[in-house]
């Protein structure tokens, strides 16, 4: 299975590598690096009462995402990173937590689950960004597919998640 993984990550930086995205690739990846872009969507949301619920979602899917990924799944999986297993010229500083699942997936997808599960239109675009995330971090070395597959699978999990808990905390204040 590594074999498999490091052919595809070793084609894309033999195909795909270029100029434009050895610019792009990171400037995007960094804007995730703990989540940030997503934070700021939840944030501007949460200010605007008319998309408070799809921000209270967004903001819960992030909470289930940073506790699934960060305190339960890497910690307990503890996967190396591609880049320690075959050499390559690392375009941004190399992560030094483990690798499964990747957290910037995870998060870009825990935001695009919840917009789509609270009724937000905004899912879409937040999906064409977090599918560019994803590859973001194949391109750039960081994880292995599988890794993104399974940010992919934590992130919908949370998106739920949080989808779910921003309704019941609605409905819990519509009673109160």
């Amino acid at each position: 299975m590594q074999q498999l993984e490091l052919g595809i990550l070793d084609w894309i930086q033999t195909n795909l590598r270029c100029g434009v995205l050895d610019v792009l690739m990171p400037a995007l990846s960094w804007t995730c690096n703990h989540g940030e872009l997503w934070i700021v969507l939840a944030a501007v949301l949460l200010a605007v009462k008319r998309y408070r619920r799809q921000g209270l979602a967004v903001g819960c899917a992030l909470v289930t995402d940073l506790v699934l990924c960060n305190l339960i799944l890497k910690p307990l999986v503890g996967r190396a990173r591609p880049f320690t297993v075959q050499a390559v010229e690392l375009l941004i500083a190399p992560p030094a937590d483990a690798s499964f699942p990747s957290g910037h997936t995870a998060a870009s997808f825990a935001a695009v689950f919840a917009l789509k599960a609270s009724g937000s239109p905004l899912w879409k675009p937040a999906l064409a960004v977090a599918v560019v995330m994803a590859f973001s971090r194949l391109y750039l070395y960081v994880h292995w597919p599988s890794d993104v597959l399974g940010g992919v699978l934590v992130g919908a999990a949370a998106g739920y998640a949080g989808a779910w808990a921003a309704k019941k905390l609605a409905a819990r204040k519509a009673r109160q």
